[in-house]
């Protein structure tokens, strides 16, 4: 499984994070190609101003068509605004986990 972390401070409009990160999740959950692949989860830090975003897919194929599409274009530039001009983003692979 390979995955991402995001990280970022925001303490602007809730109500538009909020609904461009809605319209990401919707989004993802609407692509065929994308089910079953690829998992994304966003959170809010206990301050209310740290945000953490958590992706995971199978393969780098999953990844391309992801990052192929126009929804992640634009959530990605939404987040690159959020964050002040681009969020800490680190790669990662999964090394060992409980069991769900």
């Amino acid at each position: 499984m390979h995955g991402i972390l995001i990280q970022y401070d925001y303490d602007g409009d809730e109500g538009a994070w909020l609904a461009a990160v809605e319209e990401f999740v919707a989004a993802i959950d609407a692509d065929p190609a994308l089910r079953g692949k690829f998992g994304y989860r966003v959170n809010v830090a206990a301050d209310g101003v740290g945000r953490v975003h958590v992706g995971q897919w199978d393969s780098e194929e999953t990844l391309a068509h992801l990052q192929s599409q126009a929804f992640f274009k634009t959530f990605a530039g939404k987040v690159g605004e959020f964050s002040g001009g681009g969020p800490n983003a680190n790669r990662m692979r999964l090394a060992a986990e409980t069991a769900a």
